[in-house]
C-alpha cells in the first residue's frame, strides 16, 4: 500500500481505526448527525464487519455469523475504506502510522480497535463467538447423542459479556429435552455472585428461576483454574466432576503507541469517549477499560463520541454523556427473552427480565444507527428457535 499524504481536502478529516461495532456505529453517526462537514474514512484490517451474536445458534445448527463487505458499508455511509491496521499515534502531529509504514494525518480520530480474546481455562473447549473448526459443536452433538453425560458452562471473570455462555447452556437443555435425553447434566459455574448480575437484582433472579426451571445447577463466586482428568478445578471449592467443560474467552486490550492504557491495555476515556488527556482523540467500544464488552454498549459509546465530534464540527447539538444501559436478547431454544438494567448508578430494581422486548429494536446487537442499518440491506435476526434434533 503506498504511503498517504496529508490531508488537503478543506474539510477536517476524521479516522475511525476499527471495522467492527463501535467503529460502524461511529461512521453512520457521524454520517447523520454531521452530514458533508468532514470527511470519513473508515480503517480496519479485514474486509468483513462480522455480526457474531448468532454464532450460540451454530453448535446446534440454527443462525450463523453474518459478514458484510465493509467497503460496501462505507459507500453506502459515503465514506472511505483503508484497510490496515494501526500501530502508532503521535498525537502532537495528529498523525497515526500502519503495519506498511504509511502515515495517516486525521483532525479527529475514534480508535475502535476491539480487543484480543484468549483461551481462558486451559483444558476446556473455548466458545470464541466465531467458527471455531467445530469444536462447541462437537461437544453439544456428543452431550445431546447421550456420549458425554455432564457438560460445565464456564464464565469466565474478568471483562467481557457473559451472555453467550448462558445462551449454550440453555439451547443445550433444550435440545435435550427435544432428544429425550434425560440423562444429560449442565451446569454453570461463574465468578458472577448470581446469574447475569450486572442486570440488576429482578433481572439476576429471574434468570436464576429459569435456570433452575431447566435443570441447570448454578455455581457462583467461584474463579476456575482448569479442567483436567474429569474434573475442573475452582478457588474456592473442591474440583467438579464433568465429562467436559466449555469457557468464553478472556479478553485483553490492544496496546497502542502513543495512547495511554491500563495493565490489561484498554484505553482510559471521559463520559464522552475522549481519551484522557488527549485532544481530539476518542477510543470506544471494547477497547476502552469499561468492563462489560457489548455490542450495544459499544454502539452507545460510539453515540457519545460522534456527538461530541459532531459538535465541534460547528453541528447545532449538545452532546450527551455516555450512560451506560444494557439491552440482552437471551437465546434459550424456546422463546427469547430480554433483560434490560441501567448501569448509572449502580444495579438495582431497575432492571427487568421479560418475553417481550422492552425496547422498540428486537435485534441482538441493539444501536441506534447500526440496527436499522443493517436490518435496511440484511436479515440480521434469523428466528431464535432452533430446529428439532
Amino acid at each position: 500500500m503506498e504511503g498517504m499524504p496529508r490531508n488537503r481536502d478543506p474539510k477536517p478529516r476524521v479516522v475511525i481505526v476499527g471495522g467492527g461495532v463501535a467503529g460502524v456505529e461511529a461512521m453512520l453517526a457521524l454520517r447523520e448527525l454531521s452530514g458533508d462537514l468532514a470527511t470519513i474514512e473508515l480503517h480496519a484490517p479485514r474486509e468483513e464487519f462480522v455480526y457474531r451474536p448468532l454464532a450460540v445458534a451454530e453448535p446446534f445448527g440454527g443462525g450463523k455469523v453474518l459478514k458484510f463487505d465493509l467497503r460496501n458499508l462505507t459507500e453506502r455511509c459515503g465514506a472511505t475504506f483503508r484497510r490496515n491496521s494501526i500501530i502508532s499515534v503521535d498525537t502532537d502531529q495528529r498523525r497515526i502510522s500502519n503495519h506498511d509504514g504509511d502515515e495517516v494525518t486525521y483532525d479527529y480520530l475514534v480508535v475502535a480497535c476491539g480487543t484480543r480474546m484468549m483461551w481462558s481455562v486451559p483444558g476446556a473447549v473455548t466458545f470464541w463467538g466465531v467458527p471455531d473448526e467445530g469444536r462447541t459443536a462437537d461437544l453439544m452433538r456428543d452431550l445431546i447423542g447421550g456420549e458425554l453425560q455432564k457438560v460445565i458452562f464456564v464464565v469466565p471473570g474478568g471483562p467481557g459479556w457473559p451472555l453467550p455462555i448462558y445462551e449454550l447452556a440453555l439451547i443445550a437443555s433444550s435440545q435435550l429435552a427435544r432428544s429425550g435425553n434425560l440423562d444429560g447434566q449442565l451446569e454453570i459455574v461463574t465468578s458472577e455472585d448470581s446469574p447475569l448480575n450486572l442486570f440488576g437484582v429482578r433481572a439476576s433472579r429471574q434468570m436464576g428461576e429459569l435456570l433452575a426451571d431447566r435443570g441447570i445447577n448454578v455455581v457462583t463466586g467461584t474463579h476456575t483454574v482448569n479442567f483436567q482428568n474429569g474434573a475442573l478445578s475452582v478457588v474456592p471449592g473442591d474440583p467438579i466432576a464433568a465429562d467436559a467443560a466449555v469457557c468464553g474467552p478472556s479478553l485483553e486490550g490492544r496496546p497502542i503507541e502513543g495512547l495511554p492504557h491500563d495493565g490489561d491495555g484498554f484505553i482510559p476515556v471521559d463520559a464522552h469517549g475522549q481519551v484522557i488527556g488527549l485532544d481530539q482523540v476518542f477510543a470506544v467500544g471494547d477497547i476502552t477499560t469499561f468492563p462489560v464488552k457489548q455490542g450495544g454498549i459499544a454502539a452507545q459509546q460510539a453515540d457519545a463520541a460522534a456527538e461530541a465530534i459532531a459538535a465541534r464540527l460547528g453541528c447545532d447539538i449538545e452532546p450527551r454523556p455516555f450512560e451506560p444501559v444494557l439491552r440482552g436478547k437471551l437465546m434459550t431454544g424456546e422463546a427469547p427473552q430480554y433483560l434490560y438494567g441501567r448501569l448509572t448508578g449502580g444495579f438495582g430494581e431497575s432492571s427487568s427480565f421479560s418475553d417481550q422486548p422492552p425496547w422498540h429494536d428486537d435485534g441482538k446487537i441493539v444501536g441506534k444507527y447500526i440496527a436499522p442499518f443493517l436490518s435496511s440491506i440484511s436479515d440480521v435476526d434469523p428466528p431464535t428457535r432452533l430446529p428439532s434434533v
